[in-house]
């Protein structure tokens, strides 16, 4: 069975957190790094989020804590969406036992991809501060990452925020230009991939609650992040979406397109255009009910799994 080794860059955060519990026990899927950025919460938030997961669900994967800020401006959070410990309705303790790299994430990440064949892949869950940083201070570097799948953008607009503007690259929307700069082959997964098209319906996420422990985890998180702006009671899927793509890109619907993001007048709004030649492959579509299908196969993987 081919692995795809890869190095995941997030900001935990409930959709972090959800897509993690998937990510972190797929078979397909061989993580060599974990790093955290400031983003859905403050990253010292966020790092204790991910350490308590790996304490939670009794994984050793090597953490490094990234950027607490953006590359030039005040870093906002989304605290009033994942609440301010950051996992939703569900309440970390303020301990953990698992302990962070002595490295920071820049220099894990360099260490990590330079020990791979150019076959590792980042997964960049929040704002693109720390891989900016990576490719600022490392430019060499470039030759070995394969491609960048990531979560973010909103080149159709989105219901609570301005047209064309996501969070993930408004945080940061310089760091963006750099990794878009750097002409890294790349995955946008939209937020509305998540938003409007594989998104968990409120009967759903009640079903989850009565599944396993790992389903009552999610669904405690997940009763305190329904989405704004919807007339419906709805839970996005964005992370997870990402990860998915490149395990199951089947599932997905892609064009190639040229993405540009504004820093001055309307800081992190992209725009996209459709070009055959471009650089970066951008989701359009995903076969739902397959997804959510697959989903709920996933799920049950944990039906005899004990949390910590």
């Amino acid at each position: 069975m081919k692995k795809y080794k890869v190095i995941i860059d997030t900001d935990p955060g409930v959709d972090d957190a959800a897509c993690l519990v998937f990510a972190l026990f797929d078979k397909k899927l061989d993580v060599k790094l974990i790093t955290t950025v400031s983003g859905n919460v403050k990253v010292e938030t966020g790092t204790r989020n991910l350490l308590h997961l790996l304490d939670k669900f009794n994984l050793d994967i090597p953490v490094a804590k990234g950027a607490a800020k953006a590359l030039y401006r005040n870093s906002p959070t989304a605290e009033h969406v994942h609440s301010k410990e950051g996992l939703g309705g569900y309440i970390p303790p303020k301990v953990v036992d698992r302990k962070i790299l002595d490295e920071d994430a820049v220099e894990a990440m360099y260490r990590v991809l330079n020990e791979g064949d150019g076959d590792i892949i980042p997964f960049v869950f929040g704002p693109h501060t720390n891989m900016a940083l990576l490719l600022t201070k490392h430019p060499d570097i470039i030759k070995k990452i394969p491609k960048i799948i990531f979560m973010g953008g909103a080149p159709y607009g989105m219901p609570g925020f301005p047209k064309h503007i996501s969070f993930n690259i408004s945080s940061d929307p310089e760091a963006f230009k750099i990794v878009l700069d750097s002409k890294i082959p790349l995955v946008m997964v939209p937020s509305d991939m998540g938003r409007n098209k594989a998104y968990l319906t409120e009967d759903y996420v009640y079903q989850m609650r009565d599944t396993n422990e790992v389903g009552k985890f999610l669904f405690e998180m997940y009763d305190k992040y329904w989405e704004r702006g919807y007339p419906d009671k709805r839970i996005a899927t964005n992370d997870t979406c990402a990860y998915l793509y490149l395990i199951y890109p089947h599932l997905f619907k892609c064009k190639k397109v040229e993405v540009e993001v504004d820093t001055k007048d309307e800081p992190g709004k992209t725009i996209v255009s459709f070009n055959k030649k471009g650089h970066v492959l951008l989701t359009v579509a995903v076969k739902r009910h397959r997804y959510l299908k697959l989903m709920t196969k996933k799920l049950h993987e944990f039906d005899n799994f004990k949390l910590n």
